[in-house]
């Protein structure tokens, strides 16, 4: 096994060290913010930024290691690319959901009020406001 090139290895240090800054700095957001809705972002974003930096620093690593272009880590960015916006979307509905149901004041009022789909306890039909 041959030894990367020392440029290699600051390169990779420095993609790692970029994903650890994005993850402090998404607790340091996280626990700072103060509702719910506020502190889903942090977690989201840098959770893409440091994993698109890991696989930086792995496709790099890989890379020179094998001495040619190793790619199979992208299928890491594009899954994830594809899950965490759903998965953030999909936990904004319920806790949206749980508001409407606890009948907190400053909740929105549901799109649809037609059929009751999403329409919570303790919230108002959109013509009736």
């Amino acid at each position: 096994m041959t030894p990367l090139p020392g440029w290699a290895e600051a390169v990779v240090a420095v993609l790692l060290m970029l994903s650890g800054l994005f993850v402090v700095i998404s607790a340091l957001g996280f626990l700072r913010l103060p509702d719910f809705f506020l502190r889903m972002h942090p977690p989201a974003l840098a959770y893409t930024f440091g994993s698109w930096s890991v696989c930086l620093a792995s496709i790099v690593y890989f890379s020179m290691l094998e001495q040619r272009l190793v790619l199979h880590q992208w299928l890491i960015v594009i899954i994830l690319s594809i899950t965490v916006p759903v998965t953030t979307v999909l936990l904004a509905r319920v806790a949206l959901f749980r508001r409407r149901n606890a009948g907190v004041p400053d909740t929105p009022t549901p799109l649809s009020a037609g059929n009751g789909a999403g329409n919570g306890a303790g919230t108002k039909p959109l013509s009736d406001a």
